[in-house]
């Protein structure tokens, strides 16, 4: 039965019900600028009636629930785009990196020193006893190498970078994952009975989400989606069962988690192999699954495959210009010392060999080729005296017995080379294969005048034989084993002029023979940069000269820099859009904070004089029974 009362309660009901208003609106208030706030609204329905003789009277209001403003359909767009734009702009910051190491403009960068470099070995050709011009050359060379050599060096640099901020980010994504777990067991137990919403614990479970998103393209699913249209119509909540995963790797499920496992053990260089670890402690590899957010693209940039032996990487865009740039120094070097082993010399001494010596030349790892090589020797007035053609097949190997197609057997066989019927002037004669065992174990291959006729002036050396008018057409043994080598090393980081010409620049020889004025060696080295040899870069061969080669590299970095800068502004834009959406759904708004508070506060003042006028009420009525 309605009484005077329970009028007041109807009154207190007004205070209660504009106090949280007040509340909720100054809590939005508070945190308008709080990164992944959600705006509040009151949920308010009228209190249960009291049944009297006249009909249901009514109870005042009450205080149903406090819910966000949120649309989940937004939120999900929002994450995704999130992930999308962390991932360009972390591709663009670093292509954008990696291609000022290539200033390929006017008078700088390698292709210049390059130029240089062919145009020392012109003013060599026409000066071919200058010893000055010597010195120029080996100093051009020397900036060439340097240059080269420090250009892999920060690519090499930018991708170890890169595989440090993937352990610091998966890293990230192991406790952000564990954090959300908790949280998880957090807001059921605070929304058990679904009496209440954990309002403030969905959002900063939303802000993680994001994070992961953002981090590796995370995706969140939940069970079912509730609408709450007496808020918004676009509000809606997901509930039920909860799991984020990285295409299709659960890394979190419910209140659990599952670490993803980071490990370089097996990498001589460092870099990390990034496992999913099950339950049962089973590591999955996972690395080349993910492909969004900032790992997704320090793994697309590093390379997220890795070799099982080297534990390098084999893909990746840095990895494919450290290994164009591996490929143009490699090409370099061997044609150059393939030219470089015409001139004459009393010993050659090849690069340190990790090749049996019983198997196939052709077959091993080394860039040898079939067909045959000239072994010349030359006496003091520079005469050829002895020439031997030896030749490679499929079946030729370094070392074998007296009679085989070993190199070593051809060298030493008993042959009357120039058919004078004199026994003693041959090949065999002169030249000493040696397949040197060093005390570390390392191999070698040398070549080295007999000693009598070294004290005698003669010198001898290596002759490709081209099958047709192309550089690259002959074997490349000299080239491929470096002996008499103009440059030493094997790929861009470690390319140099040869050590001994490094310290005494006059050893450097422009001709074939001893003699003063040859300068063929050095006109091969100038028509050297119009050749086209083959740079092999993974199971792709280009076939260019050396300009067009580096052409390549840089015109390739500058591509994928080019569109990925298009790419950026495009995702930028898409975000930006989604952003505003999800702002103007979820964000608070200053404006409609202080619209709802002045509302608020003029419901409460009428609240408060229902109560003043029951109390005036109660007064009178308590007057007349005085």
């Amino acid at each position: 039965m309605a009484s005077i009362f329970n009028a007041l309660h109807i009154g207190y009901s007004g205070l209660n019900l504009a106090q949280n208003g007040i509340n909720t609106t100054g809590h939005n208030i508070s945190n308008a600028e709080t990164e992944g706030y959600t705006r509040q609204r009151v949920v308010t329905a009228a209190a249960t009636p009291l049944n009297s003789a006249p009909g249901n009277v009514g109870n005042g209001a009450t205080v149903m629930d406090i819910k966000r403003v949120f649309d989940n359909f937004v939120f999900d767009r929002y994450t995704s785009v999130s992930s999308d734009k962390e991932y360009s702009d972390f591709e663009k910051k670093t292509l954008e990196e990696l291609s000022t190491y290539f200033p390929e403009i006017d008078g700088v960068g390698v292709k210049a020193d390059l130029t240089k470099y062919y145009n020392m070995w012109q003013t060599f050709a026409d000066n071919p006893d200058n010893d000055a011009i010597k010195l120029a050359l080996a100093t051009q060379t020397n900036t060439l190498t340097k240059h080269i050599a420090y250009t892999q060096d920060q690519v090499k640099k930018l991708q170890t970078r890169l595989n440090d901020q993937l352990a610091v980010n998966i890293n990230e994504v192991n406790a952000i994952a564990k954090e959300l777990a908790g949280l998880n067991k957090s807001i059921e137990n605070a929304e058990a009975g679904k009496t209440y919403t954990a309002n403030d614990l969905r959002d900063k479970r939303n802000v993680l989400e994001r994070s992961l998103s953002r981090l590796i393209g995370a995706v969140t699913n939940s069970g079912q989606l509730e609408s709450n249209i007496q808020i918004d119509s676009s509000s809606n909540t997901k509930t039920g069962s909860y799991t984020i995963n990285v295409n299709g790797f659960n890394i979190v499920d419910g209140s659990s988690y599952h670490p993803i496992h980071i490990d370089n053990k097996n990498s001589e260089k460092g870099f990390y192999e990034v496992s999913y670890e099950r339950q049962d402690g089973k590591l999955i590899p996972m690395a080349e699954k993910i492909s969004g957010g900032v790992i997704g693209s320090i793994l697309n940039l590093r390379g997220a495959s890795l070799d099982s032996t080297s534990g390098m990487p084999t893909n990746g865009v840095i990895q494919s210009v450290i290994s164009e740039l591996d490929a143009f120094a490699k090409s370099m070097i061997e044609s150059t010392n393939n030219i470089y082993a015409r001139s004459a010399t009393k010993k050659m001494e090849s690069n340190t060999l990790t090749l049996n010596p019983s198997n196939s030349l052709t077959n091993s790892s080394y860039n040898v080729n079939e067909g045959e090589f000239s072994l010349i020797v030359y006496d003091i007035d520079g005469k050829i005296v002895a020439r031997r053609i030896i030749k490679i097949d499929v079946a030729t190997t370094m070392t074998g017995v007296a009679g085989s197609n070993s190199i070593q057997a051809q060298i030493e066989a008993q042959i009357d080379d120039n058919g004078d019927g004199n026994a003693n002037n041959d090949i065999d004669d002169y030249i000493i294969f040696n397949w040197a065992t060093y005390a570390s174990g390392e191999n070698a291959l040398e070549f080295e005048l007999d000693a009598l006729k070294q004290s005698l002036g003669y010198t001898f050396s290596i002759e490709d034989t081209l099958k047709d008018a192309s550089y690259d057409s002959g074997t490349n043994f000299a080239g491929a084993f470096g002996m008499s080598r103009y440059f030493d090393g094997n790929d861009a980081q470690s390319i140099s002029l040869n050590a001994n010409i490094k310290n005494n620049p006059t050893l450097i020889s422009a001709g074939a023979t001893p003699l003063a004025g040859d300068n063929v060696i050095a006109l091969s080295m100038v028509q050297h940069q119009y050749e086209k040899f083959d740079f092999k870069v993974g199971g792709i061969t280009y076939n260019e000269t050396a300009y067009s080669m580096f052409d390549i590299i840089a015109t390739d970095v500058g591509t994928q820099t080019n569109a990925a800068i298009l790419r950026n502004e495009t995702i930028s834009t898409q975000f930006n859009a989604i952003q505003l959406e999800y702002y103007s759904v979820s964000k608070v708004s200053l404006d409609e904070e202080m619209t709802n508070l002045i509302k608020y506060q003029t419901s409460y003042g009428a609240a408060a004089k229902i109560i003043t006028t029951i109390d005036q009420m109660m007064q009178t009525l308590l007057g007349i029974k005085a």
